[in-house]
């Protein structure tokens, strides 16, 4: 007896180790509403949604203390639709985030696989009081779609903070057979966050060709985000420069049924003003204005006016309502859309309820 007393406590105390050096955590996020847009050629749309303010996923995230502040860090994220139960994305399953790496107190953190730029996420983080998410999502005129949000095989390095200072770089290898340019992508994000001040400048740049079909032809995204928090009142301030083909693709190609399909612009600006306004402990208003001012010759700008409101029923639950609208000028056709989906027309309302775990 004595023996076997012993014996569970030499395994109990491995245990203890083990779990005090790695730590796995299983996470997710279910969002889900009802959408209803109008205005595009698709006419009156009513569906139930998954993702309005936030994409629906699991996920797995660990860390492991390799001693002397460095820890070995991971991440898998799949992107999930509860409406239906399918992914995110056909034929793949941690189209979210799937990477592995290093992370040390002194030197920064350093992670290679699938990874958001820092574009998106001064877009998503900083700069809109929507969160990027909701009928009022900067998506729908920010140049927030594809490679810009996400992308893969890119290899991250973060600094540490210093006074608040710190600095993001990003570098996706293309990993197109024959050339050693197509495809790939860079990033630069320099970050200060301190108190109630936010603000990212962030830089991204991607070559768009491929095989066969050279352009030398680059994408490039400069983006100046700021938020105040008042306590009153969180104000937020955002100014983008697109340069290049697909620096700021249309969400739809043709929503609105044009006879002639609006050309997505490859010289623009980039304009958002907004606030949060918490209204009780729990309630809080969301409000944005955003602008594209297309300056090619075609002159397609889009103006966009969105409110929402937030209530937490918990720490981890809140019941959301949203409207927003987009003014098209000169044959443009942006759409309000949501954080999961581009949207069919010019105007759209939410209301639904977000649940993390």
């Amino acid at each position: 007896m004595k023996k076997l007393t012993l014996a569970a406590m030499i395994i109990a105390g491995f245990a203890v180790n083990a779990h005090a050096q790695s730590n796995v955590t299983i996470y997710g996020l279910v969002d889900a509403g009802l959408v209803s847009e109008r205005g595009g050629a698709a006419g009156s749309v009513t569906k139930v949604t998954s993702g309005i303010g936030s994409q629906s996923r699991l996920g797995f995230k660990g860390t492991e203390d390799l001693g002397s502040g460095l820890s070995a860090i991971f991440q898998l994220e799949t992107g999930v639709k509860i409406d239906d139960g399918q992914l995110d994305s056909a034929n793949t399953i941690f189209n979210r985030q799937a990477y592995v790496g290093l992370k040390s107190k002194d030197a920064g953190t350093l992670t290679l696989g699938r990874q958001y730029t820092m574009l998106y996420n001064a877009m998503s983080q900083v700069a809109d009081p929507f969160g990027a998410g909701y009928a009022g999502s900067i998506k729908n005129l920010f140049a927030a779609k594809g490679a810009n949000t996400r992308t893969s095989n890119a290899i991250v390095y973060s600094t540490p903070s210093f006074d608040g200072f710190s600095v993001d770089g990003l570098y996706a290898l293309g990993e197109q057979a024959g050339s050693t340019t197509a495809g790939r992508q860079f990033g630069l994000g320099l970050n200060y966050a301190n108190g109630p001040l936010s603000a990212r400048l962030v830089y991204n740049n991607k070559n768009t060709d491929t095989v066969g079909k050279p352009t030398m032809d680059t994408s490039r995204n400069t983006l100046f985000a700021v938020n105040y928090d008042f306590q009153v009142a969180k104000a937020f301030f955002a100014y983008g420069v697109d340069k290049g083909p697909f620096s700021a693709e249309l969400p739809v190609a043709n929503a609105f049924g044009y006879k002639t399909a609006p050309t997505a612009s490859i010289d623009s600006n980039d304009l958002l003003i907004g606030a949060q306004v918490p209204v009780t402990a729990n309630d809080m208003i969301m409000a944005s204005y955003m602008r594209k001012n297309d300056k090619t010759v075609l002159n397609q700008d889009a103006d966009q006016w969105a409110i929402g409101y937030s209530h937490l029923l918990s720490k981890r639950t809140n019941a959301y309502v949203a409207y927003a609208k987009i003014k098209n000028k000169n044959g443009a056709g942006y759409t309000v859309g949501n954080n999961n989906e581009a949207g069919s027309g010019d105007k759209a309302f939410n209301i639904g309820i977000r649940h993390s775990f």
